[in-house]
């Protein structure tokens, strides 16, 4: 089952000749998801293959960079015709500011457009998996950054051990399978472990949005595959960085080491790292080695692991 991220917009406050400002998409297996949506982020939908027909937007808070777009969005999946709901999310505030997204310059949208606030902790949940907010600290605004959490996967079943006990294919494969024991004719009782592995990891990919570095995203990013982590300064910068509740790379990369992630992915950068950003995962390196560093259109394919605890 595919699940993969591309980054849409990787620009901080303004866009610039080389960046956009913040959008990100996961898709996973044909499903798209959209957090953030800035700033011309149709425009980057159509360069980079993104479909217009999602159905989620989740919004990580509402400071003009990370919202403005949608405005844009709207109206052109109303002039397509679309009918399909569209379901928007985002933290307290939610409602009342995109309301007026959906008012402004725009005669009334040919679809249902449907609105839910959303506290840290409170669960989406869909088929073999979840998103889920959790609290971020971005200079006393409701930010929320989002974790995307499958369900772990059932063990690997044994087929050739399965034939050598002399257990016919068909539905007796199924009950083990499931985790059901199963009698055979001559009498003995097949227990699913002898045959089912042991369950194997979903995977976990968390997006901070604007952020200092904070318990909040340690503790949803623990053991994440990856971690996409706002890295809006250098070293230079840090009290800049302090000032407007932001993040430098090094900072990020320390969170990336003490959450134990997989994969560290920079994005949110000053427009004065704009043409190259090569310093900032040069600093973040420094930390973390597993560090990469976001452009946009970059898409990241984000395996399984193995067994659970492996």
């Amino acid at each position: 089952m595919s699940l993969a991220i591309r980054l849409l917009g990787t620009s901080a406050s303004r866009p610039t000749v080389e960046r956009n400002v913040a959008s990100l998409a996961v898709v996973r297996e044909g499903e798209t998801l959209l957090f953030d949506c800035g700033e011309g982020t149709q425009r980057q939908m159509m360069r980079y293959g993104i479909s217009f027909g999602l159905e989620d937007i989740f919004f990580t808070h509402f400071h003009a960079d990370h919202v403005i777009g949608v405005i844009g969005l709207m109206r052109t999946m109303s002039l397509q015709g679309r009918s399909e709901p569209l379901r928007l999310w985002g933290p307290r505030g939610a409602a009342r500011m995109l309301k007026r997204a959906e008012d402004f310059g725009m005669d009334r949208l040919s679809f249902p457009l449907q609105i839910t606030e959303l506290a840290p902790g409170e669960r989406v949940v869909r088929t073999d998996y979840a998103i889920l907010p959790f609290a971020v600290d971005h200079r006393g605004a409701r930010a929320v950054g989002y974790a995307i959490v499958e369900e772990d996967r059932k063990g690997r079943f044994n087929p050739e051990l399965a034939r050598e006990l002399g257990i016919p294919e068909g539905p007796l494969w199924g009950e083990i399978h499931r985790g059901r024991s199963v009698t055979l004719p001559d009498g003995r009782v097949i227990e699913p472990s002898v045959l089912v592995g042991a369950p194997r990891a979903g995977r976990k990919v968390v997006l901070t949005g604007d952020t200092r570095p904070c318990d909040g995203t340690l503790e949803a990013a623990r053991g994440a595959d990856v971690l996409v982590h706002e890295s809006t300064f250098g070293d230079e910068e840090a009290a800049r960085a302090v000032e407007t509740g932001h993040s430098t790379a090094r900072e990020a990369a320390g969170v990336a080491l003490a959450a134990g992630v997989g994969t560290l992915v920079l994005t949110h950068f000053s427009a004065r790292y704009s043409r190259d950003a090569g310093d900032l995962g040069a600093e973040a390196r420094q930390v973390f080695e597993r560090t990469l560093v976001g452009r946009d259109g970059f898409e990241l394919e984000i395996p399984f692991r193995g067994a659970k605890g492996a």
